[in-house]
């Protein structure tokens, strides 16, 4: 496990080298201790797919070089520790996407095999990130890795669920985007009238890192 200081006061932890299920595995239990055991002064803290960044408070960690050997271990020995898996959430897709043909295409397949290689498997939330709420998910079929459009849409639809690279994921809200567009989910898998309720926070957001996502027709 490998870290290097961004700045006097935040942290980045390299727990994996790659995707799979260790990293997958390690990230969970990760922020499960992050969640359970905060070291001092820790702000926040953002997973990414094998790395986790943590923010401190500036009046409680002068210098995070000084800590940073330390919080490496504990989580090195958090990330040994055996979570139990997410719960399988079903999100209920179409496959209507402007962008079918582009990855049927570039893959050499079928429409109807985009489709069905998409929807066969259980992914992992491996982070939420670039939007609220906006799940990254694998793994994805080798046979649908499909890279980013060349110029990104300026608008894409609430509900899109689109493959970018070697990742699928779903639009939470309406934004640019240069993911190809597969399909869509009348699913709300961000609410932003329970973002802004302090008392539903929480419930503001479907899925949350360490879930796992069937799509269902």
């Amino acid at each position: 496990m490998r870290w290097k200081s961004y700045g006097p006061h935040a942290l980045l932890v390299e727990f994996a080298e790659g995707l799979g299920d260790i990293a997958f595995e390690r990230s969970c239990a990760i922020a499960k201790h992050l969640e359970e055991e905060p070291p001092d002064g820790l702000r926040e803290f953002v997973s990414g797919f094998t790395t986790v960044l943590l923010e401190f408070e500036p009046e409680r960690v002068h210098d995070v070089r000084d800590v940073a050997s330390g919080i490496a271990g504990k989580l090195e020995r958090a990330s040994k520790r055996r979570i139990a898996p997410g719960p399988i959430k079903e999100i209920s897709v179409t496959y209507d996407g402007l962008d079918l043909q582009v990855v049927a295409t570039a893959n050499r397949i079928s429409i109807s095999d985009v489709c069905r290689l998409h929807s066969k498997p259980v992914y992992k939330v491996y982070m939420i990130g670039f939007a609220p709420g906006f799940p990254y998910l694998g793994d994805l079929d080798p046979k649908l890795h499909t890279p980013r459009l060349a110029s990104p849409r300026p608008r894409v639809p609430a509900g899109s669920v689109a493959i970018g690279g070697e990742h699928t994921g779903i639009y939470t809200v309406e934004s640019p985007g240069g993911w190809n567009i597969v399909g869509h989910t009348p699913l709300r898998i961000f609410d932003i009238e329970r973002a802004t309720d302090p008392s539903k926070e929480r419930e503001a957001f479907r899925l949350k890192q360490g879930d796992r996502v069937k799509f269902v027709t």
